[in-house]
């Protein structure tokens, strides 16, 4: 067990340097785009920046994770329950937090023109010794061949909803916007996360990969039964669901103990926020029921395949639903309402 842990370290590292170089080239391929052009000390340092992030993140996620899983198990708790959304939760902070200090310390030196480009080549040049490390599992030799489609489209339906938070957050009507767009999307990730999981675990123990139980082969599932049945799946689903509206007026409260949303918290916000959240968990929450059998049909572990496109799909969702949200807030004091 603890040697196949350390080989999943090593595959996560694989993937987080090279979707964490990737992410980087989208964002200066963006910006060129934006700006007409590129300052190539500035996009050594985001460059940089990226791959150091996503490599200590990647780690201290791994080994937090692997005590996490231990520790559940020891105590009779479904590791689903907990993994996930610690996994999701703290991947936003640590990542975040690591970004905004290791990209400060670097622009700092940025006159130092080869340390960033000397840290990217760095990281990059860890990777065949990973790969080398993890291929030794069959299993894990396999996700790496098949296992980078849905982490780099995920990466890249997350790139749309970075453009509409860069297009909104400088516009004075849509002060704010950069608080609550983590919030909205690191609750959305994290249920949708757990759904995806209770799913495949329910999967893995009735089912046998492209086999789906006879049950989800009765029909195809539809919003109504997917949040109205019978089933342990429904069940989680509601209760998922019906989680939406007390989370966020926790955080709703916070932000505004804090004074940190430079946005006021008045009624009508608080509507279109909560309905804006509760829209983007339904949708995602029923997508993962489609998602996760499309994904078992085809033989393939709905955690490696589903999981990247749900959070990704709620980061985009979150976004855009968020910037409608304030888009109608406005609509709406104009009107004097």
């Amino acid at each position: 067990l603890h040697k196949h842990m350390v080989l999943l370290c090593c595959l996560s590292q694989v993937q987080a340097t090279v979707v964490g170089f990737l992410a980087a080239l989208a964002a200066v391929g963006l910006g060129a785009l934006s700006r007409g052009g590129v300052e190539l000390d500035q996009a050594a340092v985001l460059c940089a920046s990226s791959v150091t992030t996503a490599f200590v993140a990647a780690l201290s996620l791994g080994l937090v994770m692997i005590g996490v899983i231990i520790g559940s198990r020891k105590v009779g708790i479904n590791p689903d329950n907990v993994a996930t959304p610690i996994a999701a939760s703290l991947g936003d902070l640590i990542t975040l937090s690591l970004l905004a200090g290791v990209s400060s310390t670097l622009f700092q030196y940025r006159d130092v023109w080869y340390l960033s480009p000397l840290v990217c080549v760095f990281f990059l040049l860890l990777i065949p010794l990973w790969v080398l490390i993890a291929r030794r599992s069959p299993q894990i030799k396999e996700v790496l061949k098949s296992g980078w489609q849905p982490v780099i489209v995920a990466m890249s339906i997350s790139s749309f909803g970075g453009l509409i938070l860069d297009k909104t957050v400088s516009d004075p009507n849509f002060e704010g916007m950069a608080v609550f767009t983590p919030v909205i999307n690191g609750v959305g990730g994290n249920l949708v996360a757990i759904q995806a999981s209770r799913i495949s675990t329910y999967l893995h123990l009735w089912s046998i990969p492209g086999v789906l139980p006879y049950k989800m082969r009765q029909h195809w599932p539809n919003p109504c039964a997917t949040f109205f049945s019978s089933g342990v799946n429904s069940k989680s689903a509601r209760v998922l669901f019906l989680l939406v509206v007390p989370g966020h007026l926790l955080f709703l409260f916070a932000i505004n103990m804090l004074q940190g949303g430079h946005t006021a918290i008045t009624p009508a916000f608080i509507c279109c926020y909560l309905g804006a959240a509760l829209l983007q968990v339904g949708i995602l929450i029923y997508t993962a029921d489609l998602i996760v059998r499309l994904v078992w049909r085809k033989g393939l572990d709905p955690d490696n395949f589903s999981i990247p496109y749900l959070t990704a799909l709620g980061d985009l969702l979150g976004t855009g639903f968020l910037a409608l949200c304030f888009r109608l807030v406005m609509l709406v004091e104009g009107l004097g309402l």
